[in-house]
């Protein structure tokens, strides 16, 4: 694990986030359909709001949650840049988020896992849930942020 990473809950600009998600396999997750706009939405909504960043002050990982801060937390991103995969950011960022929410004592965590990433949510001790519903009617073109 990399001490020079330090994490803190911050609200970032789509700007910022966009720019991190071009060194992510995180920005595939997104529809093309109003893109920039969305983003913005997303960065100023979420109930918890995590960056890692490294000695130099650039974004290497981030976290965004959902939470009601008694019973769930859902997880609607969780990436970091490809140069820093595989040092631990993503496990800091997944137990500060849910110390934030409450604590794994009360809160119970749910996100949409990539294929590519579930096995690592598995080594957080996750588990594939079939019990969830979906409504959607969203228009869906996908594209990779560049």
């Amino acid at each position: 694990m990399d001490e020079d990473i330090r994490i803190g809950e911050e609200r970032i600009t789509a700007e910022e986030y966009i720019d991190f998600l071009k060194r992510t396999d995180l920005g595939s997750q997104y529809p093309k359909e109003r893109f920039e706009r969305r983003i913005a939405k997303l960065v100023d909504s979420v109930s918890i709001s995590l960056t890692a960043r490294d000695r130099d002050g650039m974004i290497v990982g981030a976290l965004f949650g959902l939470t009601d801060f008694a019973y769930w937390l859902y997880v609607t991103d969780l990436g970091v840049d490809r140069a820093y995969e595989r040092q631990g950011i993503g496990s800091r960022l997944m137990k500060t988020a849910h110390g934030i929410a409450g604590g794994e004592k009360d809160i119970a965590v749910y996100l949409v896992a990539n294929e590519n990433a579930v096995p690592f949510y598995e080594k957080l001790g996750m588990e594939k849930a079939d019990d969830v519903m979906q409504y959607s009617r969203v228009e869906w073109t996908g594209f990779t942020v560049e």
